[in-house]
Formats: C-alpha cells, sequence, structure tokens
C-alpha cells in the first residue's frame, strides 16, 4: 500500500511540477504516432495481413522508436529546465522561451505527421531518402504540393491544432505548474538527467534497420517512426557495399560475372578478371535516328494488352501492335533516376542512391559512348529544369546537349556541353514538375529537324512529366477531368499519339526508330519489399523494318538499348552490364530488381534478394499473381549470381571502372 501511494505521489510529482509541459507533450507526441500507426495498419491491412507476434513486435519497435523521435525534440528544452535559475522560474523570460520553443516543437510534430498521410498513399512507407532528396528542390517540391493540396486548408489546421493545444496545455494547468515550481537544480536534475539519458541511449542504440525484421513491407514499416526514419536516411544516404551486402571474394564475383555477360555474339577483349569489355558482332548495319521516350510512372497495367479496360492508352496500344512489343520488361527501380539509369548505363541498381545522383558519374561508359562512336549527337531533353535530382550534370556528363527549362541552375564546371533554354514562349501548360508532354514532343521535333538540316543522325532521350501528381494538363484534350491518375495517363497517351502524328509528317521519320518505355511504374508499394507486379512496364521499339513482334521472355530494363542495337545490327565494343534479348540462351534470361537498400534478381520462377543486414533470401515467384513463397533451401548458383551482379557493379563505379 506504501509503495503504491509512494509512486502515485512520485507520479504526481511529475506530472504536476517543472517538468509537467516537456511530458504533456511527450505524451501527445507518443499517443499521436500510435494513432498513426494504427491508421496505417488498417490503410494497408491487405498487404499487412495477420501475424500477431510480429504486430506487437511492430507496436513495441515502434513506440521506442517514437520515445526516442519524442525525446529527440524535447532535448534541449530539458536543458533549459534543469539550468535555469531558480530565482526567474515564472518570469516573462521563463514564459517566452516555453511558449515559443513548446510550439515549435508542436508545428513540427502536427507538420511532420500531417506530411506521413500523402507520402504513404503514394510510397507506401514511412519518409526514406526520397524525402531527404525533395527538400533540396524546394521550387518543384514545394510547387507540387501547392498544386495538390489545398494548402491554404492544411496551414489553417495546422495552426488551429498548435492553438488548440496551447489552449488544452493552459486549461489543464500544465503551464501553470511548469511555472510556479521553484525547485532546486539538484531536485530538478532527478527529473533531467533520467530524459537525457534516456535520450541518449536510445538515439545510440537504436537503428532504424531494427524495424526491418520481417519479410513484410507493411509490418516493417508500421513500426517505424516517421521522423526517425527521415533523419536515418539522411545520414545513410550512400550505402557502400562492400561494409553491408553480402560478398562473394573479387575474383570468384568477376569470374561469374563475365560466365554471364557473355551473348553469343560476342567475345572478350581481354583476359584480365576485372576487365568486361566484350566485341559485339553484328551484320547489316543501318543507322537511323533514335528518340527515346521515358514516360513519367507508366505501369504496365494501364494497358489494354495487360488486362485494362478503361481504354486509358489507346494510342500505346496501336503502337504497340505496329512495333517490337516488350511484354515481359521490368523496371530496376521505383524513381525517374532508376529509370534513367538503367537506359544509359545499363547497371543493376546499386544500393543507396543512383548513379545518376552521384558525384564522380561524368565520363562512364554508357549508351551515349557507343552512340558517339557512330557520330551521333545525343540530346536529353526535359520539360523541367534538369538540375532536378541532378540530371544535366549526368547527361552533360556524358556528352549529352540539354534542353531544358533553365531556371538558372549552373552546370558543373568539369562538363562542356551545351544547354538549350525552353522559351516562355514555347509553353503552353507548365505545373511544379515541367510543361505539359505536348510541348515537350515540340521541342523534340524542333531538335530533330534541327539535326536532319545539319545532316547528322541523333539521339533523343526525351524524358516526359504530365503523368506525375498534380495530374495537371491543358484543358479540352481528352474525356476525363483533371487532378487524378487515370485522366493523366490518359493525357500521356493522347500526346504521345499526337507526337508520333506530327513526325510523321517530317521527312526524316522513315528513318527514325522510336523507343517508348516506362521509367518506372505509378506505385511499388505492397506486402513484400519488393514487389516484381510493381515493376511491370511497357517497352516498345516502333518504326523498324522489322515485322512486328512479341517479345515474351523475361527481360530487364538495363537490356532494352542492347537489345535495339542487336535489332540495329551494330557491331561495337560494350561494358555494360544490359544484353541483347535475342542473343541471350534460352534460360539465361534475368531481369534486376531493387529499391534503395534492398537488391534482388528474377531468374525463371525465383526471386534471390539481398539487403544491407546481409541478409539473403530466396522466393518462388507465383506464375497466377507474382506473389512470394520464402524457400527454405537457397539455390546457391542463383544466390551467388545474384551477388556477383550487384558486388562487381558497386566496386566498378566505386573504383573508377566505369569509366570510358
Amino acid at each position: 500500500m506504501n509503495i503504491r501511494k509512494s509512486w502515485a505521489q512520485s507520479f504526481g510529482k511529475l506530472v504536476n511540477g517543472r517538468f509537467s509541459a516537456l511530458f504533456s507533450v511527450l505524451g501527445l507526441y507518443i499517443v499521436l504516432s500510435f494513432l498513426t500507426r494504427i491508421i496505417f495498419l488498417i490503410w494497408s491491412a491487405k498487404d499487412a495481413g495477420f501475424n500477431l507476434p510480429y504486430l506487437l513486435r511492430a507496436f513495441l519497435t515502434g513506440f521506442i522508436f517514437d520515445l526516442a523521435a519524442g525525446l529527440s525534440f524535447l532535448l534541449l528544452y530539458a536543458v533549459y529546465l534543469l539550468l535555469f535559475p531558480k530565482k526567474w522560474i515564472g518570469s516573462l523570460a521563463d514564459k517566452i522561451f516555453t511558449y515559443g520553443y513548446l510550439s515549435l516543437i508542436l508545428v513540427i510534430t502536427f507538420f511532420s505527421l500531417m506530411a506521413e498521410f500523402p507520402f504513404w498513399d503514394e510510397f507506401g512507407v514511412r519518409f526514406n531518402f526520397i524525402a531527404v532528396d525533395y527538400l533540396i528542390y524546394t521550387y518543384e517540391v514545394v510547387s507540387n504540393i501547392n498544386q495538390s493540396y489545398p494548402l491554404p486548408l492544411i496551414i489553417t489546421v495546422l495552426m488551429t491544432l498548435i492553438i488548440g493545444t496551447l489552449i488544452l496545455l493552459h486549461k489543464t494547468g500544465t503551464f501553470r505548474n511548469t511555472f510556479s515550481d521553484k525547485r532546486s537544480i539538484r531536485t530538478r536534475a532527478a527529473y533531467a538527467l533520467p530524459v537525457l539519458l534516456t535520450a541518449f541511449l536510445l538515439l545510440t542504440v537504436m537503428k532504424n534497420k531494427q524495424a526491418d525484421f520481417s519479410n513484410n513491407l507493411v509490418i516493417n514499416e508500421v513500426g517505424k517512426n516517421g521522423v526517425f526514419s527521415f533523419f536515418a536516411a539522411f545520414r545513410s544516404n550512400e550505402l557502400d557495399y562492400d561494409t553491408f551486402y553480402p560478398k562473394l571474394e573479387e575474383k570468384e564475383a568477376y569470374r561469374l560475372l563475365k560466365k554471364t555477360l557473355l551473348q553469343e555474339n560476342q567475345h572478350y577483349l581481354s583476359e584480365q578478371g576485372d576487365d568486361i569489355s566484350r566485341i559485339t558482332k553484328g551484320a547489316n548495319e543501318i543507322h537511323p535516328n533514335i528518340i527515346l521516350v521515358a514516360i513519367e510512372s507508366f505501369s504496365g497495367d494501364f494497358l489494354k494488352a495487360f488486362g485494362n479496360e478503361d481504354n486509358l492508352t489507346p494510342n500505346y496500344d496501336s503502337l504497340a501492335s505496329q512495333s517490337i512489343f516488350f511484354t515481359n520488361l521490368y523496371a530496376t527501380g521505383t524513381r525517374t533516376v532508376r529509370g534513367m539509369e538503367a537506359l544509359t548505363l545499363c547497371v543493376p541498381p546499386t544500393p543507396g542512391n543512383s548513379i545518376v545522383r552521384r558525384p564522380g558519374n561524368q565520363g562512364i561508359f554508357s549508351i551515349a559512348t557507343i552512340l558517339r562512336e557512330k557520330n551521333y549527337h545525343p540530346y536529353f531533353i526535359y520539360g523541367g529544369d534538369g538540375y532536378f535530382d541532378n540530371m544535366n550534370n549526368f547527361f552533360g556528363g556524358q556528352g549529352f546537349d540539354i534542353v531544358d527549362r533553365d531556371r538558372g541552375n549552373p552546370l558543373s564546371d568539369k562538363i562542356e556541353t551545351h544547354r538549350y533554354n525552353i522559351a516562355d514562349d514555347e509553353v503552353s501548360f507548365e505545373n511544379a514538375w515541367g510543361i505539359c508532354d505536348e510541348d515537350i514532343y515540340k521541342q523534340a521535333i524542333r531538335y530533330a529537324d534541327k539535326s536532319s538540316t545539319d545532316n547528322t543522325p541523333f539521339f533523343q532521350f526525351v524524358m516526359t512529366t504530365s503523368n506525375h501528381k498534380p495530374y495537371t494538363f491543358p484543358e479540352g484534350k481528352i474525356d476525363l477531368p483533371q487532378g487524378n491518375r487515370n485522366a493523366a495517363v490518359k493525357y500521356t497517351d493522347y500526346a504521345l499519339g499526337k507526337f508520333i502524328m506530327e513526325a510523321q509528317k517530317k521527312p526524316w521519320f522513315k528513318n527514325t526508330v522510336f523507343v517508348i518505355v516506362a521509367d518506372h511504374c505509378a506505385s511499388s508499394a505492397g506486402k513484400w519489399e519488393i514487389n516484381i507486379d510493381k515493376h511491370h512496364i511497357p517497352a516498345i521499339i516502333y518504326n523498324l523494318s522489322h515485322e512486328p513482334k512479341r517479345i515474351d521472355r523475361l527481360t530487364s530494363q538495363i537490356d532494352l538499348m542492347p537489345t535495339l542495337l542487336g535489332y540495329l545490327g551494330w557491331s561495337y565494343n560494350t561494358a555494360l552490364f544490359g544484353k541483347d534479348i535475342n542473343q541471350t540462351k534460352q534460360g539465361e534470361e534475368r531481369a534486376f530488381i531493387g529499391n534503395y537498400r534492398t537488391l534482388g534478381m528474377l531468374k525463371g520462377n525465383l526471386f534471390t534478394q539481398i539487403d544491407d543486414r546481409k541478409r539473403v533470401t530466396q522466393f518462388r515467384v507465383s506464375a497466377k499473381d507474382q506473389s512470394f513463397s520464402e524457400q527454405k533451401n537457397l539455390n546457391k548458383e542463383l544466390v551467388n549470381e545474384t551477388i556477383s551482379y550487384y558486388q562487381t557493379a558497386s566496386e566498378r563505379f566505386k573504383n573508377g571502372k566505369m569509366k570510358e
């Protein structure tokens, strides 16, 4: 009885004394984080499943993360409460600091929690490296938020929550207790030091990886804290393969790589272990102009050919019937820069940021290297400011001329290339991410005309933007209202059809091949860390002299351009990881699929997955719906092959071996 009474007295002093505001705000943050976790679990219940031990562990882990994040917010205030002179407690200065600091913490608390909902809606995860990247590009992101959401309403709700919380703390006597309790610094230390020590211990011991204890993405992400995840991503924006991932002995890794890379029509230039340079022998070589259109977020399931009944893509569907149509192609990643990396460097998705965004990515052996040897003039044509995601520096560093909406962001001093600005009078419609697809295609035609006049074969990498939130485009073009994904897809398809019609009127059309492919899918969230069906993308090669054909063989995004070069009959040297699917032996087809930290290879009906905790997992993939069932007995040969690709790709970039 005395123990219970003593505990009650101690608890009363805790919540009714100098530290009452601190513990009230901390408690509020933990409760709101718990409710957010519940909402996310209900939101994604179909992918979470019901595994009670896993759910309990996720919520327990989440509570610890919430406590760590909440305490980190209040560390400075705890030090202030400890050291502020006793005689000034309750003074104007004390009240100004307390109200000001707690208001700032409430802004961070409510804003971060509110921001997690649209992020979860789009990506199905807590804040990660994407959120970190977005901080760098304030113009695009702030404009996108303003165009996608009712910003005045959001600000009003945010301010209402903050003011309401302060009023509630006042009415419950929390502030009265904070300003009236004039305990000595020794007594205050008994409260402050445990807070500081607990915060230090949790921030030292807790790692975001500790929430990744299952193969279910939703369960893992529910167990995380958004703010903690954000700063974890900020600290580990680069992941060193050697440190975090399973490895083979280097000679063995290269031996396996060289064995699996070689096509039927190739031989190696050197017997050196880490030299993957190969001579490719072609026949009846032709040199048409090439326009590669990378369509933003263009999932395979938008197409009629893959079961969509909404008639969103009549133009793409029609072109596919006249083209080389890749029906079993998979994007390497979940972001535009991953698609760009796959289509130009033809390399598996190495961990961390895409090579497009990394320093030291200039002068890499790429498709541009081969094109320049064939005297092509390469262009990168983008409707936004190519400063975003380091696109301009990457493409400029590979020798592309840049066409974009130049907002004054300079290229690297090391890059020697031409940059052409899309002028205001050339734009009929523009949103946060760039000009509409119709306008970007007009730029493609303009520079195709220019190259044709100069009698120079050209290669264009055209990146579209209209199929991106806020899903806005010119009025009166299609029969769906703006502001939703289906409408944006239909407008994207409309603009593509119009582009092809305009191109057909040009004298250069007969000698131009069009490669039209998605950069990635519209969404990658699902039950698993990697969801294969959310990487399925369409690709076509249109206007070749070959008969239309469906390629149903498993193909990686990194194989698309080498396959095109095969159709063109080119002989060339290559150090690319991509392969011509038509020169690949039956049974050797594979696709590389990854995200920021988890990497995998699909081969046959097995998906081999490695991650940054050096774990290796293998799944049997259902032919019906591409769902996973984990394999207890690993196929060691596929494990080693998977590791060899990712290990050597990472090692080659890190040590400059990808350079031309």
